[in-house]
């Protein structure tokens, strides 16, 4: 059981910064925030979940049933991620790149204490056995100072591209030659950048990341030694009552400072023919995963290819819904759709094959999810893109970058498009 305290507070981006510095004393911290972004569905502003009472920790063999029992057994409101690779789980296909992190396929933990963080209001949701720590908590991030950018101090060390830019290419050339012969109709391609021996301050460089970008999706993620600071638009799936909602991106545009040109590449991008049908191909791929858990005649696409504008780029977005039919466990939704048809490609297992045998490195992480589900069922999760990795262990360091690559792809722009998504995790990185 939990003790729950509703705390009228006017949320200010001071306690925010107090709260998330408070946490990170702790082992195991999941944070998420919408930056106040007006984006359809924001639940609260955001999410602190901190310290393990219990946890899910395993490799992709039979995951997704090892989380369906972990769900239904706690009850409870449970924290975690997702990797990429739990694809091996639903389907026949193996991850046998490099993978310096070193991640675990699934890691989810039942958190002790909890906020919860809405504009005028903080609820904490505490477990009994520390429901007498709550007032002297929330006196302690009240005292806590914030953070500061001059606290920040990286080891600065080399980020080095695991593909020059002429391997890139010959590798994209290669995908094309499978999209001619019709093995496939798109398929998102990934390169990494990585440091070793690099010594991340996690905590500031987040604050660092997620000052630049201003994300709906951002969020701060420490589980041991595993890190992950994430400055991520979109979202994958969220599941409130029966009403599942899935929003992919497809479709990217650099800002530029002056506005005059800014608005002239934003319509560019509205009405590029490449951009827009990359994004239909994957509504279509959400729209057939969706059908598998949904009642009969429930999805529908309420946006298609709807312009968004963040600090960094302009994305085209579309948003896919759906009813689940009854009986459907939670997790089964999750499992039906993963990976997110936005970081594979269509057909689905054709792409996630031909990804596997070009890719340079093991996705792990990236190109995953974080996020939590409720006592009730319900959730909410990213998608892992515009982010750094880290395990504080080894002090290896991984960020990758993709776009989608379809018949008319331009391997030289495919592969500017990639530094622009890198363009913000560099910048924090190499001050």
């Amino acid at each position: 059981m939990r003790t729950q305290k509703k705390i009228s507070f006017s949320l200010t981006e001071k306690f925010k910064n107090q709260l998330f510095k408070w946490a990170n004393q702790f082992e195991e911290v999941v944070w998420l925030d919408s930056n106040s972004y007006e984006f359809s569905s924001v639940e609260y502003e955001a999410i602190l979940a901190v310290e393990a009472f219990t946890a899910l920790k395993t490799d992709y063999v039979n995951a997704f049933d090892k989380l369906q029992e972990y769900q239904q057994t706690t009850k409870d409101w449970i924290f975690g991620y997702l990797t990429y690779d739990l694809k091996n789980d639903v389907e026949a296909l193996s991850s046998k790149n490099f993978d310096g992190l070193s991640f675990p396929d699934l890691y989810f933990f039942q958190p002790k204490k909890i906020f919860l963080l809405k504009k005028d209001e903080v609820e904490m949701h505490y477990l009994g056995m520390v429901d007498d720590e709550l007032e002297e908590d929330w006196q302690d991030i009240l005292n806590t100072s914030t953070i500061y950018q001059t606290e920040k101090e990286n080891t600065s060390a080399t980020i080095n591209a695991r593909l020059t830019k002429d391997e890139y290419i010959a590798r994209v050339e290669k995908m094309l030659v499978h999209i001619h012969r019709g093995d496939i109709y798109e398929a998102n391609f990934c390169q990494e950048f990585y440091a070793e021996k690099f010594l991340l301050q996690p905590l500031f460089t987040y604050f660092d990341l997620n000052t630049i970008s201003k994300p709906p999706f951002a969020a701060y993620v420490k589980l041991e030694e595993f890190h992950l600071l994430s400055a991520s638009p979109e979202r994958y799936l969220k599941k409130t009552g029966s009403k599942v909602i899935s929003q992919p991106i497809k479709g990217t545009a650099k800002r530029l400072q002056d506005p005059a040109e800014d608005e002239a590449l934003k319509e560019s991008l509205k009405n590029d023919p490449k951009e827009i049908s990359e994004n239909v191909m994957i509504v279509d791929l959400v729209r057939n995963d969706l059908s598998r858990t949904a009642k009969k005649g429930s999805v529908e696409v309420e946006e298609l290819c709807k312009l968004y504008s963040f600090q960094q780029v302009h994305q085209l977005i579309s948003t896919v819904t759906a009813e689940v039919a009854e009986g459907i466990p939670p997790v089964e939704v999750l499992r039906s759709t993963f990976p997110m048809g936005s970081m594979t490609g269509a057909p689905k297992i054709s792409a996630m094959k031909i990804i596997e045998e070009l890719e340079a490195t093991k996705r792990g992480l990236y190109s995953g999810c974080v996020g939590y589900m409720s006592p009730q069922g319900d959730f909410d999760f990213n998608v892992i893109i515009r982010s750094i990795l880290y395990n504080s262990t080894n002090k290896y360091l991984s960020f990758s970058v993709g776009s989608a690559i379809t018949a008319k792809s331009d391997p030289e722009k495919e592969y500017e498009e990639c530094l622009t998504k890198a363009a913000a995790m560099h910048r924090v990185l190499e001050k």
